[in-house]
């Protein structure tokens, strides 16, 4: 098996909409995004996922098969922070692969010059808080009904990892190069 992190192409709608299809969790977190076919999957691989300076996205892949995401979003120079997501298709969740990924990004993150990096997840959520912490992320706090999926609002736990924070003991994925991140031709 081979796990890599690369960005995300419009190749990759077909992956996608079989990483929605039938999981509520993800379907949720999409925010009931139609995912079901391959030009909205298309879509929005293209408005959502697609590098950018202050979006940065990469497929976490199996075998060259995009089985999920783990992202930057709001990405702001001037005082280096982000904010970080990421999910996994339901039948990869387990392995750690999500923690690897995230840890590998921040790493990316703070050779780019990023100091802090964000994140929140459901209270509810236990696998994603044990994601985080095993990111070397710390937990900061609760947000109050700060998320909303359909009807129903969330309290959120937000954790940060800093520049200066301890590197967690978690191995680093591969990386393919974005022109978005000026050294990111150096990466593992």
């Amino acid at each position: 098996m081979i796990v890599e992190l690369r960005p995300w192409t419009t190749e990759d709608a077909s992956a996608l909409c079989n990483a929605n299809e039938g999981d509520q969790d993800l379907q949720a977190q999409f925010g009931g995004v139609d995912l079901g076919s391959l030009g909205s999957s298309q879509e929005y691989i293209n408005e959502y996922l697609m590098m950018s300076e202050t979006r940065w996205n990469w497929a976490i892949c199996v075998d060259n098969v995009a089985v999920g995401n783990v992202g930057l979003s709001g990405v702001e120079r001037r005082h280096g922070t982000a904010w970080a997501s990421y999910w996994l298709a339901s039948s990869y969740r387990g392995y750690g692969l999500a923690v690897r990924a995230l840890a590998t990004v921040a790493s990316v993150a703070f050779q780019e010059g990023l100091f802090r990096i964000e994140l929140g997840h459901r209270i509810n959520n236990p696998a994603s808080c044990k994601v985080a912490a095993r990111a070397g992320f710390v937990p900061e706090g609760i947000e109050r009904q700060k998320l909303r999926y359909g009807h129903q609002r969330f309290d959120v736990e937000t954790h940060a990892r800093l520049l200066t924070d301890p590197a967690p003991d978690v191995s680093a994925l591969p990386m393919k190069p974005t022109k978005f991140l000026p050294s990111s031709s150096n990466r593992p």
